[in-house]
């Protein structure tokens, strides 16, 4: 695909997602200038969060490796297909106190049951498009997933 092929409102749809992802990470553009040693400017990452600029697929790949999320992740979605909400809503229920989990902590867990609560986790990330690195809520429907994973019972 040839950059005069991409639409202005597709760039600026792509663009939009690189903002969301980088925002929600707490990265301005300057730290990811930084982070990537200067390979992302941030002059020109803005021109693509802006939809100025077609980022090529390769600089694609390595902003998601640069974020941690999969590079499906900085392309928008077809309308009406499922995956991200940009609005950031997590869709919990009103009514029960939702679980909050802590990535780092879980990830320094020493427990044979951290591998599959953190690919539990990435799903959901993925599902949602929350990829803030720090904390997730998880939903009550959730909680009692993994619990009958560790055929445990959901009020333990």
């Amino acid at each position: 695909m040839d950059e005069e092929d991409v639409s202005p409102a597709y760039a600026r749809e792509v663009g939009n997602r690189l903002r969301h992802i980088r925002r929600q990470q707490g990265l301005s553009l300057q730290a990811v200038e930084e982070a990537s040693k200067r390979e992302f400017k941030a002059s020109v990452l803005g021109a693509y969060e802006r939809g100025e600029r077609i980022v090529s697929v390769l600089r694609l790949q390595r902003l998601a490796g640069l974020y941690g999320v999969p590079v499906d992740q900085l392309l928008p979605r077809a309308p009406g297909s499922p995956g991200v909400n940009v609005d950031g809503a997590t869709g919990l229920s009103r009514d029960v106190a939702p679980v909050r989990i802590d990535l780092a902590r879980l990830d320094q867990l020493e427990a044979p049951e951290r591998d599959l609560v953190r690919r539990y986790i990435g799903m959901i990330q993925i599902q949602r498009g929350d990829f803030n690195g720090r904390v997730i809520t998880i939903r009550n429907e959730d909680v009692r997933a993994l619990a009958r994973v560790f055929e445990r019972d959901d009020a333990d």
